[in-house]
């Protein structure tokens, strides 16, 4: 009887228990969905933070806000924003006990320079730099000499970079793709380190008699080299110097040399210019890197597919701060937005927010201020002629703002918004990018960012591209073997420049990208007690050496670095020499770069 009862009620009131399991269904569900929210911003340490500002002080661009995110939004701008003052002396140095050093090669990354995209509001960013002394010292020097190289500011010397000024357009504005004062100012500091280190043991100062002067077709004196002490001149075909041909390339190189060298040595320099960022030399064309560069693009993709929060978060921002984002239901390529921050995060500035108006609509369906034409980045407000040969570095597809990771150069839309209707309303806040925002999203491409440098599609696209690099190099390391007179070579790139052959020496590094002014050293030096001959490399001050796969496993000696203290590794150049004449295509499954560089078309499985 009572389980009839029971049987009627529960058919009476069936409905109601509907509801009631459909409402802790959908209860279950939203709670599920916060928890896996929540699991990727705790995870990540990011959404903790209120507030994105900073304010300068004298040291430093200390960060306000809540003290949950300060140290990751610091990390941010000591492994991203490379301040001058930050940029110090580590292990690199020709003071080894027991051995002598032979040459140098330096590769670098160009200073600081602004967005590579059209970023709303640039121009209200100070991309000056001030108050170093260094740098006053250049441009005093610069805006007072007028010599055969040198006239207003100017290099006047003959070759490929003949005209090409030697200081950004503009103090404090952030130009397209140009380099800032603060980037003069890191290459001054890092060329310092770079005298410091490396120009008494190279004998980069030294002088000899005119009449015993020799000269190479590229570092011709042109009667430049002329010094104070009567009768004798500084050696100028000692040092050789590349630089891809873009502004901020040329003008880091030339900023490095003048806080290297003595001005007079300085004005006799010649620049050698490369053609590809790779420094690929006559090793270039390579269909299958252009697929493994593809192949990269998408791996990254499918990683930002998986992450919708933060494909989410890359979508709003990129509304707030480039001029032209992508068309709706496009994805913004989130190396782009990381670029577009750094240009504010580096420099001190605020983050923008988004402005609506109800006759005013962008690309993406959003509205923003036309109450003023907006500020394009690739305009000089102070009128000054800028070339646009700095607009085709493929770095935001691949490694943008000092970044890595993949798809290639990123499109540079030049159209500028209609703003000709000048009846609009006052703009109304739709909403701010906050720190929780910026934390988040470079949290995330930090990680994609490791994903992509140890991949093995990174590994043998590193290879193919480095190769001509890597024979260059190795050439001149064996000229500075055998008593050559060049003891110092200089590479100026860009981040892929140097990113390409780290994944090509399997180097293993802690951050994924290439920050502003970064350096990375090929120390060469013989055994004071035979006739043995190594090599060390030192990326950013850290000696890495023992972490290429040629050197690693016992292969490398330790030895002591003198008076200096501490201890340094040494790889014998037999290693690298063998690596890149019979190793090189072993994990290509080919013997030579053309049969490597064939692209994959029938041959399925050729990797």
């Amino acid at each position: 009887m009572l389980l009839k009862e029971i049987a009627r009620f529960s058919l009476q009131h069936r409905t109601l228990y509907c509801y009631l399991i459909l409402s802790i269904w959908i209860f279950l569900l939203i709670a599920g969905m916060y928890k896996y929210i929540g699991s990727i911003e705790n995870g990540n340490n990011l959404l903790s933070a209120k507030s994105f500002g900073y304010r300068k002080t004298e040291s430093y661009l200390v960060e306000e806000g809540d003290p949950a995110g300060r140290h990751t939004t610091k990390e941010i701008n000591q492994t991203d924003c490379t301040h001058p003052f930050a940029i110090v002396t580590g292990e690199e140095g020709g003071s080894l006990e027991g051995w002598t050093l032979q040459g140098v090669l330096l590769l670098i990354r160009h200073g600081d320079r602004g967005p590579m995209a059209h970023v709303r509001g640039i121009g209200e960013v100070d991309c000056g730099y001030e108050n170093d002394p260094t740098l006053s010292r250049y441009i005093n020097f610069l805006q007072n000499t007028t010599t055969s190289s040198t006239t207003g500011g100017h290099w006047m010397k003959t070759g490929p970079f003949h005209g090409f000024p030697l200081l950004p357009a503009a103090a404090k504005v952030c130009l397209l793709a140009q380099l800032t004062q603060k980037g003069i100012a890191q290459m001054l500091h890092v060329g310092d380190i770079v005298r410091q280190a490396y120009a008494n043991a190279l004998g980069l100062y030294a002088r000899v008699p005119m009449s015993t002067q020799r000269t190479t077709p590229y570092n011709g004196s042109e009667g430049g080299a002329s010094n104070p002490t009567s009768g004798f001149q500084y050696v100028v075909d000692d040092v050789v110097i590349y630089s891809t041909r873009y502004r901020r390339t040329f003008q880091s190189a030339m900023a490095l040399l003048f806080g290297m060298l003595p001005p007079e040595k300085w004005l006799a320099m010649q620049i050698q210019e490369s053609h590809s960022l790779s420094y690929c030399f006559a090793d270039c064309a390579c269909p299958q890197a252009e697929k493994l560069k593809k192949q990269l693009a998408n791996e990254m993709n499918g990683h930002l597919a998986k992450h919708p929060a933060i494909g989410a978060i890359v979508q709003w921002i990129g509304a707030a701060l480039l001029q032209n984002p992508q068309a709706a239901g496009q994805q913004i390529n989130p190396l782009e937005i990381r670029d577009a921050l750094l240009a504010h995060i580096c420099h001190g500035a605020p983050l923008p927010c988004r402005k609506i108006h109800s006759n005013v609509q962008t690309v993406d369906g959003h509205r923003y201020d036309g109450s003023r034409a907006p500020v394009s980045s690739t305009q000089d407000p102070l009128g000054l002629d800028v070339i646009n040969i700095d607009l085709d570095e493929p770095t935001l597809g691949g490694g943008g703002g000092g970044g890595g990771g993949g798809s290639g150069p990123a499109s540079i839309n030049t159209e500028q918004p209609d703003d000709s209707d000048t009846t609009e309303q006052e703009p109304e806040i739709e909403g701010c990018v906050e720190k929780s925002h910026v934390l988040a999203l470079m949290s995330y491409i930090h990680w994609a960012g490791m994903k992509e440098l140890y991949s093995q599609s990174m590994r043998q696209q590193g290879l193919l591209r480095s190769y001509g690099l890597m024979r260059n190099i190795v050439a001149y390391m064996l000229r500075m073997i055998s008593g050559d007179r060049v003891k110092f070579v200089l590479y100026s790139g860009h981040d892929k420049t140097i990113e390409y052959l780290i994944a090509s020496l399997g180097v293993q590094l802690e951050n994924p990208f290439i920050p502003y002014a970064s350096r990375m050293a090929f120390e060469v030096y013989k055994s004071d007690k035979d006739t043995q001959y190594y090599f060390r490399l030192v990326y950013n001050g850290r000696d890495v050496t023992n972490t290429i796969d040629v050197c690693e496993s016992g292969k490398s000696l330790n030895v002591p670095r003198g008076i200096r203290g501490g201890r340094g590794h040494l790889c014998p150049i037999e290693n690298i020499i063998r690596f890149i004449h019979d190793d090189y295509f072993l994990s290509l499954n080919a013997t030579n770069y053309k049969d490597a560089c064939l692209a994959q078309t029938k041959q399925e499985g050729f990797f």
